[in-house]
């Protein structure tokens, strides 16, 4: 295969993205695709980079249907990611105003003049087929990964610092990602309240108090921290974490709980069982796809996860199968793969 320049726009690692999905996905990537021979990539910082620079294809590796990420002039073959589409799959939840829906009108059109799109996942793509209107056969899944800090800690003073550091329960189940109306958060408040077992919510948009309490979007961010401040002993609102924290903290939990109404990945599944952590999870969206036998699955309504979540914690002998199958799990995926198959992408364009 001949050398291939690939531009990568790494606006995210340069914003408020840098802590969130997004940025964590540019800079795993990216790190990456630095290592795979006969390709060379360009940071493009911006839009005038992105206009300037060098390249044999430009890589876009976000997409958001209601603002504008895309280039509206292309001269280089462009590939784009796209993580999800919840969005305009849910626009009663998501509702996206005047704006925002002549925004995807056109976001719909200049994402036809890509070559390709990776997405994370099969659920995803065929969200992405219908709502964008984009042909199947030229959208790719390429699974994301647990980073290697997420692994097994033996060391009991470690965890003991964190667990002292963060003034964590001896026993709790945990939740890691945003507080937006997919990830069900409430309906996990409540399966904890049933199961009678304190939650711990690792974020920066769980702890954050500076946002706009009356949008719409921000209704179970509301309730969740007007509810944690009434009852700071079942449900502990730590924010942004340092990752080398984080990966400790999922040892220390009892179990791991990602009760979405829908996902595009749920990248927190992979961390918690490669981190040794027994796994539940609803079973929508792509949450089955990236758990495989290694979670227990069960309906989003807090009865039901609740029901879940007391089994697991109950059976020492069905926490110790979750953790053996999660372990084995987190490893069929890896970032070397992702670019590796992002880069098939590339060489498929040159």
């Amino acid at each position: 295969m001949k050398k291939v320049t690939v531009g990568l726009d790494v606006s995210p690692l340069h914003s408020g993205h840098k802590v969130r999905g997004i940025g964590f996905y540019t800079q795993r990537l990216l790190k990456e695709l630095r290592k795979i021979s006969g390709l060379a990539v360009k940071e493009l910082r911006n839009k005038e980079e992105i206009r300037r620079a060098d390249y044999d294809v430009l890589h876009i590796p976000y997409f958001q249907p209601y603002f504008f990420t895309l280039p509206f002039k292309r001269t280089k073959p462009l590939v784009v990611t796209i993580h999800d589409l919840i969005p305009v799959k849910y626009p009663g939840h998501y509702p996206p105003g005047v704006k925002g829906w002549w925004r995807w009108q056109i976001q719909k059109l200049l994402l036809r003049r890509a070559d390709f799109i990776v997405t994370d996942s099969f659920a995803s793509k065929y969200d992405i087929a219908e709502l964008a209107g984009y042909p199947q056969d030229r959208i790719y899944v390429a699974y994301l990964a647990a980073g290697e800090e997420f692994r097994l800690i033996e060391n009991q003073r470690v965890k003991s610092i964190v667990r002292e550091k963060y003034d964590l329960p001896e026993k709790f189940v945990l939740y890691v990602g945003d507080v937006n109306w997919n990830k069900n958060i409430p309906g996990l408040v409540k399966a904890c309240k049933k199961a009678e077992v304190p939650l711990v919510i690792i974020g920066k948009q769980a702890a954050n108090r500076n946002f706009d309490r009356t949008h719409p979007e921000n209704k179970d961010l509301v309730w969740l921290q007007k509810y944690a401040g009434m009852n700071p002993k079942t449900v502990r609102l730590l924010g942004f974490v340092p990752t080398t924290d984080l990966a400790t903290i999922y040892n220390l939990a009892a179990a791991y709980c990602q009760p979405s109404f829908d996902e595009g990945f749920g990248l927190p599944l992979l961390e918690a069982m490669a981190s040794g952590c027994p796994v539940v999870a609803a079973n929508r969206g792509s949450l089955p796809e990236v758990a495989g036998e290694a979670a227990i699955l069960a309906e989003p309504g807090a009865r039901e996860i609740a029901r879940a979540l007391k089994k697991v914690l109950a059976d020492a002998s069905l926490r110790r199968r979750l953790v053996q199958a999660g372990l084995r799990r987190a490893k069929e995926f890896s970032w070397e793969k992702t670019a590796q198959q992002t880069t098939r992408i590339y060489h498929l364009l040159t």
